[in-house]
């Protein structure tokens, strides 16, 4: 029976495994730990200002110095006696860690008083003590600016806001206040009139364009939504799709009204140089801003121009306009090309009439030998006249000395005594009467 039935094999017990398998993975995960945080823990220090040196702080506030750089700022205590001091806030330190934004980060004691003014770096720039991290930016930027809590929640929140503020782009306007703000008010400004969502190759081409004249503004508008009056007939027309680009600069005035220590700057006036040439490309924008720079001649425009929502009521008056524009420039070719009329004879024209006038001083002056006149000549010739006149005026007017006294009636009293009356005869009178007829 024992031969019959099949032996049932007793299951093995599984050994554990060996220990130096799990070691070495342990250990090189434990390495790469402590290395991070030693790394971490080597960042580079932050610089602190010394508040005591004034060129170092005007560099810092102002941009004054041979570096150029715009500066990040926390506003943080400087430990005192020997002790440890505050610990820096952590969305400034992260910020500084990432390294991306294009700022210098510094530490400066905001509460030192400036021996100039006698207030705190605080009361000076006008910065909240009571909103945490105390932040600004300065530099090259600009004075100091405060950032908004909003933007201090995240290390990552804070160098985004400075991407955005000191990174060179392109103003995005919507407004007509903006348009004057960011692009009119400057001295030279380049504006993309964007004909739907801008291609790859459009958002290159104005990035090379930033960086390669720092000096000049540039910004975009969406003109597929938005209509701009007074400018949109000076552009190639407006197609689906298409851009335009046109260059704006300043020619006087701007947008200060003045108060009791600046004077008024007066209406703001410019001129634009548009691209002729349909889309846009590196080379053409390029080509365009700089004939601006070098002093080509520009169109000055009467107004300013102003945003609209794009309708077609809008549209057709800028097509009206360009047809009146064609015809004008039509017919001032056709009367270019026809050859200068000639009047033998006054033919009761204004321009007959003119031309007779002319030809008779022309005859004149060659018979009679006369020489047409200098303005130097004219101006004399006015110059005499007007003093021969002040001379018979001053004859005929009274001055105070010949005036009679106050009260005096301005007649001679004895004028009675100088008028001859002639003696009338009564019986002249009588005979008079006597010759006229009755006609009853």
């Amino acid at each position: 029976r024992e031969s019959t039935m099949a032996r049932i094999q007793k299951k093995k017990t599984e050994s554990a495994p060996p220990v130096d398998k799990f070691l070495k993975p342990a250990v090189g995960v434990a390495l790469a730990m402590l290395a991070y945080y030693f790394l971490k823990g080597m960042t580079k220090e932050i610089r602190r200002i010394d508040v005591n040196d004034a060129l170092a702080l005007r560099e810092v506030f102002f941009g004054e110095g041979p570096s150029g750089n715009d500066f990040v700022v926390l506003c943080h205590p400087e430990a005192k006696d020997g002790s440890v001091g505050l610990p820096i806030s952590s969305v400034f330190q992260d910020s500084h860690d990432d390294g991306t934004a294009p700022a210098e980060y510094v530490l400066m004691d905001c509460d030192h008083v400036l021996p100039d003014s006698g207030k705190t770096i605080y009361e000076k720039f006008k910065l909240n003590k009571k909103k945490r991290p105390t932040v600004f930016v300065s530099g090259k930027v600009g004075p100091p600016k405060q950032v908004p809590e909003k933007h201090l929640k995240t290390g990552g929140m804070l160098t985004k806001l400075l991407k955005q503020m000191l990174e060179p782009h392109a103003a995005k306007i919507e407004k007509t206040k903006e348009l004057k703000e960011k692009c009119l008010n400057k001295d030279v400004c380049g504006l993309l009139l964007k004909g739907g969502k801008p291609e790859p190759y459009v958002k290159h081409a104005m990035a090379n364009l930033l960086g390669k004249y720092p000096n000049v503004q540039f910004a975009s508008i969406d003109s597929s939504l938005l209509f701009l009056i007074n400018l949109e007939e000076h552009l190639p027309e407006f197609v689906p799709g298409e851009h335009r680009f046109v260059v704006f600069k300043k020619v006087s005035g701007g947008l200060s009204s003045g108060d009791n220590e600046t004077k008024a700057e007066g209406r703001l006036k410019t001129s634009i140089l548009p691209l002729e040439t349909p889309g846009v490309s590196f080379n053409s924008m390029n080509t365009l801003v700089s004939d601006v720079l070098n002093g080509k001649k520009m169109k000055k425009i009467p107004a300013l121009p102003n945003i609209k929502t794009r309708t077609k009521k809008l549209e057709e008056s800028e097509r009206q306009k360009r047809d009146r524009q064609k015809d004008q420039a039509r017919r001032k070719a056709q009367e270019d090309q026809k050859p200068p009329q000639t009047f033998s004879a006054n033919d009761g024209t204004k321009e007959g009439r003119r031309l007779e006038r002319e030809r008779r001083r022309a005859e004149h002056n060659a018979k009679n030998n006369v020489n047409p006149k200098t303005p130097e000549e004219i101006a004399e010739m006015e110059r005499r006249r007007r003093q021969r006149m002040e001379e018979e005026a001053a004859k005929w007017n009274i001055g105070a000395e010949d005036a009679p006294e106050e009260g005096a009636p301005v007649e001679d009293e004895n004028w009675e005594e100088d008028v001859e009356y002639d003696d009338v005869d009564e019986d002249d009178e009588d005979d008079d009467d006597d010759e006229v007829m009755d006609l009853d």
